[in-house]
């Protein structure tokens, strides 16, 4: 995308020591572009006024002045800005691939002494990770969705099916819906990242956490036999009708009906979605009470069910070439703080910093989700987050066909191993 090797920082210096009160104070001005609206993001919006206001008053003569931009002409702009080495002094930033030529071309400070040295355990494992290229972080993120299996809480009872804690008692629990002409699981996957995040769960479970990424990382391989039975494990669901029927022509919004109708007993979604589930009044009360959710289950006595498939949001980055890299850095340590303090309360967004949930007043499952998050083992980052846009691709296609029943599990596996070797 760039091919730019260096980058000067957008913000200005102004040493001005000896200014009309007499302070000895240098003023200092660091520019900070984000993209959150008041007219589109107005809690988003309100946060960072606050916190901008508040830093400011905690570091006499440092100003902080924003740029605001909506989400496509933020990136955008970012990408102008790069190839005429006018970058914000602090700005926003995704995971994984987005990071990668702004990395290569030495344009994103490492933030491992910001980490180190204020927030060494304040987030949440696995979300710093996803902000690191060959073990250093460029990046501090600001929110975090992992992926819960939400169900209705009436549909199980109607039917006596306890929680599933097994592979083997969800497919009981998908039996007993089948028999009772209820849909076991509402899927949309004419999306396929809605698919993926099925087998990326049975991944983790039968293989651990780090070998789906290790596959995609090239340390490891996408035929390793537990991504191949993980496939297998996909179409074992799909054999004995557990997804909603022509769940691969769905979109997830379409898929996502059938559960708040009340007409689908599972679905497996993103906790982004957890105003729909609690305040969202556009959705029937007696609906959002019957809703609950729970972890993956393990897969034949295999995995940790506190590893979860899920991935941060937006996260900040400071210029490496800075004149104000230090107030920069100190300003991000001082935001992803106070917005952890603030994002759940007065924004609904989880944060990628744990939260004490003691005395905090938020709809039950909201406290549910905190608390999990904060005993998480792992975060695996979405898969075609992880990769190219040309591998991610070939990993779409692949969910697709095995959701379809197109390609075999080793088939399935091996397409996707000539994708990320063809890259090396």
């Amino acid at each position: 995308m760039l091919t730019l090797a260096g980058c000067a920082g957008g913000g200005t210096d102004e040493a001005e020591s000896g200014n009309e009160g007499g302070s000895d104070v240098e003023e200092k001005t660091i520019s900070f572009m984000h993209l959150w609206p008041e007219g589109s993001s107005r809690q988003h919006h309100l946060i960072v006024n606050d916190i901008i206001a508040e830093f400011e008053e905690a570091n006499p003569g440092v100003t902080v002045e924003p740029e605001i931009l909506g989400n496509e002409q933020y990136k955008d702009k970012l990408k102008v800005l790069s190839s005429s080495n006018e970058l914000p002094d602090v700005g926003m930033t995704w995971a994984a691939g987005f990071l990668e030529p702004y990395v290569n071309g030495n344009m994103f400070a490492s933030l491992d002494d910001v980490i180190e040295n204020d927030h060494s355990d304040s987030f949440v494992p696995g979300t710093t990770e996803a902000y690191a290229i060959d073990g250093t972080t460029y990046g501090l993120p600001l929110e975090l969705n992992i992926t819960p299996v939400m169900y209705n809480m009436a549909i199980f009872e109607e039917y006596g099916v306890e929680v599933p804690e097994t592979f083997e008692e969800l497919k009981a629990a998908v039996q007993t819906f089948v028999d009772n002409d209820v849909i076991p699981i509402t899927l949309g996957n004419k999306d396929s990242w809605t698919g993926s995040m099925w087998y990326m769960y049975l991944a983790d479970r039968i293989g651990g956490e780090e070998t789906l990424t290790n596959a995609i990382n090239r340390s490891g391989s996408f035929e390793d036999p537990a991504l191949v039975e993980a496939a297998a494990k996909v179409q074992e669901l799909v054999d004995m009708g557990a997804f909603v029927k022509g769940y691969n022509g769905l979109a997830n919004d379409e898929a996502k009906g059938y559960f708040i109708n009340e007409q689908a007993a599972m679905y497996l979604m993103a906790t982004w979605d957890l105003p729909q589930w609690t305040t969202d009044e556009n959705n029937p009360q007696e609906f959002r009470d019957n809703v609950g959710y729970f972890k993956f289950p393990t897969v034949d006595g295999s995995g940790d069910v506190n590893s979860y498939v899920g991935g941060p949001g937006v996260g900040l980055f400071v210029a490496e070439d800075s004149p104000v890299k230090q107030e920069a850095k100190d300003f991000v340590s001082f935001f992803v703080e106070k917005w952890g303090e603030q994002a759940v309360t007065n924004a609904g967004v989880i944060p990628a910093t744990k939260v004490d949930t003691e005395g905090i007043e938020l709809p039950q499952m909201y406290i549910d989700v905190l608390n999990d998050l904060n005993e998480a083992s792992n975060i695996t980052l979405y898969a075609d987050v992880q990769m190219s846009p040309a591998v991610a691709q070939v990993h779409l296609d692949m969910i697709q066909a095995l959701f379809g029943g197109e390609v075999t599990p080793e088939e399935f596996a091996a397409r996707q191993e000539e994708a990320l070797a063809a890259e090396e």
